[in-house]
C-alpha cells in the first residue's frame, strides 16, 4: 500500500469525517460523561465494518481491525471529552450545550482516528497484525487513561501512538521529537494554621495570612535555588483562601497549586522542597504549615523506535516535520507510555487560538493528513515491531 493511495482515500473520506467532527462539536460532553459521544463513535465504526471490542466501562470505545497476516497489536489513541467552556466561535455548528465546548480539539482527534480506522479496514487485506483503537474518555480530568488500562485496553499491545492538535503549526506539518514532550502534573494543598483574633490587636494573634503570603514568595526559590538550571520545573500557587470578614484575623489559610517538570528525579524532589520551605517559613511566624499532595500524571516521554516509525510514515506522506516544542501542559497518554513504548506528536491545524480558549478552532483540512498518517504509522509499526 502506497502513501499516495492512503492520502487519496483520506481525501475522499474527508466529508464523512467533517460530518462526525461537527456533530461531536455541536454536542460536547464532559470527562467521564461522554455517553452520547460513545454511542456515536460505536455507530460510526460499526457502519464502517470495524470490529468493536467489549469494554467494561460506561463511556469510551475499544475497536480493532484485524489484518490478513499475523503480526503485533498496534494501538492508536484519541481522547473524546470536552471542557466546561462557553463557546464564542460563532460557527454554524457551535456547541448547543450551554457552558460546554470542544475547546481543546478532542472532537478533531476523534474524527481523525475514526478516519484511520476506516482506512485500515478498507485496506485490511494488506495489513499485518491488529490495530486497536482507544477512544478514551476523561483526558481533561486525568482519569480516562488509567480507567482504560484497568479495563484491559493495552492487553497484548506492542506500541501506542497518539497526538494533540497544535494551532500554531500549519496543516500538513507535525511536531515530532524523541524524549520528554509534556510535563508531569501534580498538585499541592498547604494548610497554614495560626491563631486568630481582632484585626486591631495583631500582637495577640499569629496571622496565617502573613505566613501564607511569605510562603507564596518563598516557594519561588523551590525552583530557582534548589533545582539545577539544566532541569525544567515550575511551582505555581493558584489559590489563596483565608478569612471571612474585614476585621477578623482568621485561624487558617489555605494555598493550592501545581508543580510540573519534565524530569522524574525532579518530580520526586519537589514535594520535599515544598514541605521544607513552607514549614520553615510558617515556623518563623509562629504558625504551622501542613502540605498534602494530589498525585497527577507522569511526563509524556517519546521512545526512540516509535518516534522513528512516526517519522518514517510522515516522510512517506510528504508531511513537513519540525522539532516538537515541549509543553508544560499534561497529558494522560503518559500512562500508556509507562507500560508500552509509544510516541505522541503535535498535529498542525492552522488554528486561531490556543487550547481551552472560547474561540478555539481547527482547520478541518487537517483531518486528511491526520487520518492518513495514523493509518500508515500503524502499518509501518506492524511491519517493524
Amino acid at each position: 500500500m502506497t502513501a499516495d493511495t492512503l492520502r487519496q482515500q483520506a481525501r475522499e473520506l474527508l466529508p464523512r469525517l467533517v460530518d462526525i467532527r461537527r456533530d461531536l462539536h455541536r454536542y460536547p460532553e464532559l470527562s467521564m460523561n461522554e455517553f452520547e459521544t460513545t454511542k456515536k463513535i460505536r455507530t460510526f465504526l460499526a457502519d464502517a465494518g470495524v470490529g468493536l471490542l467489549p469494554l467494561d466501562l460506561p463511556v469510551g470505545v475499544l475497536a480493532e481491525v484485524v489484518g490478513a497476516e499475523p503480526g503485533p497489536t498496534i494501538a492508536l489513541r484519541a481522547d473524546i471529552d470536552a471542557l466546561p467552556v462557553k463557546e464564542e466561535t460563532g460557527l454554524p455548528f457551535a456547541s448547543v450545550i450551554e457552558g460546554r465546548m470542544h475547546a481543546c480539539g478532542h472532537d478533531f482527534h476523534t474524527a481523525a482516528i475514526l478516519g484511520a480506522a476506516v482506512l485500515l479496514q478498507k485496506n485490511v487485506h494488506k495489513l499485518k497484525g491488529r490495530v486497536r483503537f482507544l477512544f478514551q474518555p476523561g483526558e481533561e480530568n486525568g482519569k480516562g487513561a488509567q480507567a482504560l488500562i484497568e479495563a484491559g485496553a493495552l492487553a497484548g499491545v506492542k506500541a501506542i501512538f497518539g497526538m494533540h492538535n497544535k494551532p500554531e503549526l500549519p496543516v500538513g506539518t507535525i511536531g515530532l521529537s524523541e524524549g520528554p514532550l509534556m510535563a508531569s502534573v501534580d498538585g499541592f494543598r498547604i494548610a497554614v494554621t495560626g491563631k486568630g483574633g481582632h484585626a486591631a490587636i495583631p500582637d495577640a494573634v499569629i496571622d496565617p495570612i502573613v505566613a501564607a503570603s511569605a510562603i507564596v514568595g518563598g516557594l519561588q526559590t523551590a525552583v530557582s535555588r534548589s533545582i539545577s538550571p539544566f532541569d525544567s520545573a515550575v511551582v505555581s500557587v493558584c489559590s489563596f483562601q483565608a478569612g471571612t470578614t474585614w476585621n477578623v484575623i482568621p485561624d487558617h489559610a489555605v494555598l493550592e497549586g501545581t508543580f510540573r517538570t519534565f524530569a522524574p528525579h525532579v518530580r520526586k524532589k519537589l514535594p520535599e522542597l515544598i514541605t521544607r520551605i513552607s514549614s520553615g517559613i510558617a515556623a518563623g511566624y509562629g504558625a504551622e504549615a501542613k502540605p498534602t499532595w494530589f498525585t497527577g500524571i507522569p511526563t509524556v516521554t517519546n521512545e526512540a523506535v516509535t518516534t522513528g516509525i512516526f517519522r518514517q510514515a510522515a516522510e512517506q506522506l510528504g508531511l513537513a516535520i519540525v522539532e516538537a516544542r515541549r509543553s508544560g501542559g499534561g497529558e494522560d497518554f503518559a500512562r500508556y507510555q509507562e507500560l508500552v513504548p509509544g510516541c505522541f506528536i503535535w498535529m498542525g491545524t492552522s488554528g486561531t487560538e490556543e487550547w481551552h480558549h472560547p474561540k478555539f478552532t481547527v482547520n478541518e483540512e487537517a483531518l486528511v493528513p491526520s487520518a492518513a498518517l495514523f493509518a500508515l504509522t500503524a502499518i509501518v509499526a506492524a511491519e517493524q515491531l
